[in-house]
């Protein structure tokens, strides 16, 4: 009964990666396509295209990609921010353990690209880009993994999953303290603050999504005012989100047997219209239970996941993949060169080299089911890093667009590379053990 709650809700999202990723793909070769059309400029107006709203003395109007990377994305950052809350309190960070060999791969899947990006970056100009190649993108990543099939053991899902949410906590956190200026600490005390009052009444009280969602805009421009990236309140939001159940499944059992005892006891009418005032009572008493027996935090989570899979994430790819090459533009070549380098070797170096150690320091213990080998091939396709590390690029370069269009191609094609040889080191793997298996 634990594994199929655990491991059918796991599949699902596994899924919903899978299909998130190649929607990233199409929406990307979209807009690299039209960007290096005749068309461009309309791609361009139509990003920076004013939207916003005026009243009395205030007035908030920015371009529809400020909106997209600023605003649609801290609801992705909701969700990691919901995502870490489960692992560290149930899933698979909820104990050292556990949490030992995905947090070491992790470790070395950000230090090692990191190191090979400073040592090949001689220009003080490019410099703040080594945050670029520290993330892994966990819909493309798990895409590339779901191309095996069954060939791929659910349980190497799971680890990818796992580092590559610890790899997202250190973007986060990357991003709060390195890529944030000028700030407003008041602004900071007061939405902290905020957070703070959510986080009792949420505690106190129950969980009201109406009151949440109003103190969650107020947060965010407190956040904005601030100087720290805004998103990073979607990640604080996330933790003010009860885990916790109102009522067991029991209680949900018995009383729903007696609504039902009482409903059906109800004369039938077919040709009624309108519920009578003690039915409605009835159906509202359902309501409020099926509530109270769902927890607010996998509610929300698994409302966001195909919101952010389909839309969110699609659209921001859509906004940031498109980069013209070629025709006169202008591209920083050794920056192109230093990040798809670090994506991919830092990442196959970082991620393979660490497990290795740490299992045979016996630190850590392999996952049931995955060998070294899976490792190594997993590790190339870590380096697929490509919406936290868009979004960073945007944030290390913010007023510079060569630096930002050479980051993404230096993005993209670190991205393929190791996808492809992930993929293909995998499959390898695979065919010679079918290989020994039919040789025996």
């Amino acid at each position: 009964m634990i594994r199929k709650l655990f491991i059918t809700p796991f599949q699902k999202f596994i899924n919903t990666g899978s299909l998130a990723g190649i929607l990233l793909l199409s929406t990307t070769i979209l807009a690299l396509i039209w960007a290096n059309s005749p068309f461009a400029h309309v791609y361009e107006n139509l990003l920076r295209h004013e939207i916003g709203v005026s009243f009395q003395n205030f007035e908030i109007k920015e371009s529809l990609l400020f909106w997209i990377n600023d605003g649609l994305m801290a609801i992705f950052f909701f969700l990691i921010g919901l995502e870490l809350k489960r692992e560290l309190l149930i899933g698979e960070l909820n104990t050292v353990k556990k949490a030992a060999f995905p947090f070491i791969a992790a470790l070395g899947g950000v230090l090692a690209p990191v190191a090979i990006y400073m040592f090949l970056n001689h220009s003080p100009e490019t410099e703040p880009g080594w945050g670029i190649v520290m993330a892994t993108d966990i819909a493309f990543a798990l895409a590339v993994l779901s191309a095996l099939g069954k060939r791929a053991p659910l349980s190497l899902k799971i680890f990818l999953t796992a580092f590559a949410i610890i790899d997202d906590i250190a973007a986060v956190l990357v991003i709060a303290l390195f890529y944030s200026t000028n700030i407003e600490w008041s602004y900071i005390l007061y939405g902290l603050l905020l957070i703070g009052f959510l986080g009792l009444l949420y505690h106190k009280r129950k969980y009201t999504f109406t009151i949440g969602i109003i103190l969650a805009i107020i947060i965010w421009f407190l956040f904005l005012g601030s100087g720290i990236h805004p998103t990073i309140a979607g990640v604080l939001l996330a933790f003010t989100i009860p885990i916790k159940r109102r009522i067991d499944l029991n209680s949900f059992s018995n009383n729903l047997t007696t609504i039902s005892d009482n409903i059906s006891k109800a004369p039938n009418e077919p040709e009624k219209k309108l519920l009578t005032k003690d039915e409605m009572s009835y159906v509202n008493k359902l309501i409020h239970l099926t509530f109270e027996v769902r927890s607010p935090l996998q509610q929300l989570e698994h409302a966001l996941h195909n919101l952010i899979a389909y839309f969110i994430l699609p659209v921001f790819a859509f906004a940031n993949a498109g980069v013209t090459i070629g025709g006169g533009s202008h591209l920083d070549y050794e920056l192109v060169a230093h990040i798809a380098v670090s994506l991919f070797v830092g990442k196959m170096l970082g991620v393979s080299l660490f497990s290795y150690i740490s299992v045979k320091l016996k630190l850590t213990e392999l996952p049931s089911g995955v060998k070294m080998r899976h490792v190594i091939g997993i590790s190339a396709i870590a380096g697929v890093g490509f919406t936290m590390s868009i979004f960073i690029a945007n944030l290390a370069f913010l007023d510079n667009p060569v630096l930002i269009n050479s980051s993404k191609v230096g993005i993209v094609i670190g991205s393929v590379i190791s996808g492809i040889v992930g993929y293909t080191l995998l499959r390898l793997m695979d065919i010679i053990k079918q290989r020994k298996k039919t040789a025996l």
